[in-house]
C-alpha cells in the first residue's frame, strides 16, 4: 500500500530594488514513473507569466519562464498531488562485471563529476568495502557507511561542496550525503544517480494533517533496474519520498536556476508543506 500526498512549495524572492528582467528554469514538479503517479501538478508564477515545460535529458520536468518587465519580487508556487508506493522487493542484481561495462545513459552515471569526485584513496576504500558483495549488498554497505561517517549539520556546507570535502569535514546535509554515496558507488563500479524531491518528515502524522516538509536528496543505483536508497535516513526510498528530478549531481536538478538584471542583493523565503491525504 502507498500514500497519497499533497505538496505545496512556495519560493519568494524580494529584491533590494527593481529587477528589470529575469529568465528562469524551475524543477519543482513531481514526475510519474515506476512507484509514483502524479495526479495533479500546477506551477504558478507571480508576477504572472506564461510557463513552458519540457523534459530534460534525465527525465525531469522543467518549467521555463521570462519576466521582461521590471519587478521588485518574484514568487514561484508549485502544487501537486502524488500517489507514492512502498519500496518494492529487490530483484536479482546483474553481475558486477555487467554493471561495470554499462553503456548509454546508464554508463554516464559511472563517471565522476566535479561534485562527486573523490581521492584515489577513498575510491580504493569504496572498492574494498564492496568486494565480494552483490550490487544490493554493496550499495547498502556504502550508503550506511556514509550515514555513520557524516553528521547531519545544517549550514555546514553549500551547494558547491564536493563529496571529498564532505568526507574530510565529516558533516553536511542530505545533498552532501547523496553526493558522497553516489561517488562511492561509482568508484565501486555501480552506476548511481542523484535524486531530488520531497520527504514527508513525520510518518506518524494523522491523515489530513499539514506538516512543514522539506526538499530532500537521496540516490538510486542500477542493478538492471533502479533502486532507491536514502543515506541520510538509513532507509530505502518509499511512501514518504516524492521524486522531482534525477541527474549526475545537484547541478542537474536545482529547484530554481536563472539570471536577472538589476540589484544584486535580496532575500529568499522558502515554505514547503506536505499533507498525507490517504
Amino acid at each position: 500500500m502507498g500514500w497519497r500526498v499533497k505538496i505545496s512549495h512556495v519560493t519568494r524572492f524580494d529584491y533590494d530594488g527593481s529587477a528589470s528582467a529575469s529568465y528562469n528554469e524551475v524543477r519543482m514538479t513531481p514526475l510519474s514513473d515506476r512507484g509514483q503517479t502524479t495526479l495533479e501538478r500546477r506551477l504558478v508564477v507571480r508576477p504572472s507569466a506564461p510557463v513552458w515545460t519540457y523534459t530534460d535529458h534525465w527525465g525531469t520536468i522543467v518549467g521555463v519562464f521570462d519576466l521582461p518587465a521590471p519587478h521588485r519580487s518574484l514568487t514561484i508556487e508549485s502544487y501537486a498531488r502524488v500517489d507514492t508506493s512502498a519500496a518494492p522487493p529487490l530483484g536479482v542484481p546483474s553481475a558486477r562485471d555487467d554493471l561495470r561495462a554499462a553503456g548509454g545513459p546508464v554508463g554516464e552515471l559511472l563517471r565522476p563529476t566535479p561534485q562527486t569526485a573523490i581521492s584515489p584513496g577513498l575510491a580504493a576504500d569504496a572498492r574494498e568495502r564492496a568486494e565480494g558483495l552483490d550490487a544490493h549488498e554493496a550499495a547498502e554497505a556504502l550508503a550506511w557507511h556514509v550515514n555513520e561517517r557524516i553528521a547531519y549539520v545544517p549550514g555546514a556546507t553549500g551547494v558547491r561542496t564536493s563529496a571529498q570535502e564532505v568526507w574530510e569535514h565529516g558533516k553536511g546535509v542530505c545533498q552532501d550525503m547523496a553526493h558522497l554515496t553516489v561517488a562511492l558507488l561509482r568508484a565501486a563500479d555501480i552506476p548511481a544517480r542523484y535524486v531530488s524531491g520531497y520527504l514527508h518528515p513525520r510518518p506518524e502524522a494523522e491523515i489530513g494533517e499539514a506538516v512543514a516538509g522539506q526538499s530532500h536528496a537521496w540516490i538510486e543505483y542500477w542493478t538492471g533496474e533502479w533502486n532507491a536508497l536514502d543515506p541520510t535516513n538509513r532507509t530505502r526510498g518509499g511512501e514518504a519520498h516524492v521524486v522531482v528530478g534525477r541527474g549526475r549531481d545537484y547541478t542537474d536538478v536545482p529547484p530554481i536556476k536563472g539570471v536577472y538584471q538589476g540589484m544584486v542583493s535580496g532575500r529568499q523565503e522558502v515554505v514547503v508543506e506536505v499533507v498525507r491525504l490517504a
